[in-house]
């Protein structure tokens, strides 16, 4: 089972970049798709991007399409998400998952296998 901590997170005002890493444990990281997930106060886990085992196919919530872009090195095990263009709306606690058996990427959660402990981002307006 593959073990997950984020980190990069940090309170930055609207219109600012932050940079979420999401460092992986284990020989077999190359086998999981993986996602980011966001978690606002009050409010449900929602999907934010994803990308699959190789890094030739990646997925985009609409709220992200275009401002935020993710990528992986598995030669490092880590997978990274830049956020640009940030919004008040993006405050969130960011999560990244690993998806062991989804044939590709996958907005659902619960096809997930493993979850980091979440990043705190804030914006402020």
């Amino acid at each position: 089972q593959v073990q997950l901590v984020e980190s990069g997170g940090g309170l930055v005002q609207a219109g600012d970049s932050l940079r979420l890493s999401c460092a992986a444990s284990g020989r077999t990281f190359s086998s999981y798709n993986i996602g980011w997930f966001r978690q606002a106060p009050g409010k449900e886990r929602e999907f934010v991007a994803a990308i699959s085992r190789n890094g030739g196919s990646m997925h985009y919530a609409v709220s992200a399409k275009g401002r935020f872009t993710i990528s992986r090195d598995n030669a490092k095990n880590t997978v990274a998400l830049q956020m640009n263009s940030l919004k008040s709306e993006d405050t969130a606690v960011y999560y990244c998952a690993a998806d062991r058996y989804s044939s590709g990427t996958t907005s659902n959660p619960g096809r997930y296998d493993a979850w980091g402990q979440g990043t705190q981002v804030t914006v402020s307006s």
